[in-house]
């Protein structure tokens, strides 16, 4: 399988990915998540929440860049990659307001999150079916005020829709693993 097999990203990320050298199994696993963050995008905007489509699907294309910095977080845990990528893409002219993705994935429970990025750190959950109650809460409590729901009702229909992308995990993960770690 080649890197031509995945899921295409925004326009401009797959260049971007190619100039700093990002490992095959890096641009498989951020094609991979922004494929499933489509699917969150297109659910949510379905339920009436505002948000920036296109920043939650360059965030999800791009969060996980500063592992070609730190490439040994590719196969064990680190969060050295975060501030890593977010300089890594403002030296590249990428906008803050897209760059923070890769900065802030992996926390959701500060002042200030947006709902981008809940969006951007339940994709990078849901696409190898990680359940995390305390972001699901948060998504569900933004899904509940837009829909006018009851938060009930919002959990229900973001369940659902997690599930399903579950679903598909096992395919998502063997295709990140059809590619290898390092170049060459």
């Amino acid at each position: 399988m080649t890197t031509t097999d995945l899921p295409p990203l925004p326009p401009g990320v797959a260049e971007l990915l190619r100039a700093v050298d990002a490992p095959p199994r890096l641009v498989a696993h951020l094609a991979l998540v922004h494929e499933v963050a489509g699917e969150i995008v297109g659910f949510c905007a379905r339920a009436g929440l505002a948000f920036d489509h296109e920043a939650v699907l360059y965030g999800a294309a791009t969060h996980d860049i500063g592992k070609t910095v730190h490439p040994e977080e590719l196969s064990a845990p680190g969060s050295l990659h975060e501030p890593a990528g977010y300089a890594l893409l403002l030296a590249r002219g990428v906008p803050e307001h897209l760059a923070r993705f890769a900065r802030g994935h992996a926390s959701w429970d500060g002042p200030g999150v947006t709902v981008e990025s809940l969006l951007v750190s339940l994709a990078d959950k849901a696409w190898k079916n990680k359940r995390v109650p305390d972001l699901e809460d948060l998504v569900v409590e933004r899904l509940a005020t837009a829909g006018g729901q009851e938060r009930w009702e919002a959990f229900l229909a973001l369940d659902d829709l997690l599930a399903r992308i579950g679903e598909d995990a096992p395919r998502r993960l063997a295709v990140q693993a059809a590619h290898p770690v390092r170049t060459g």
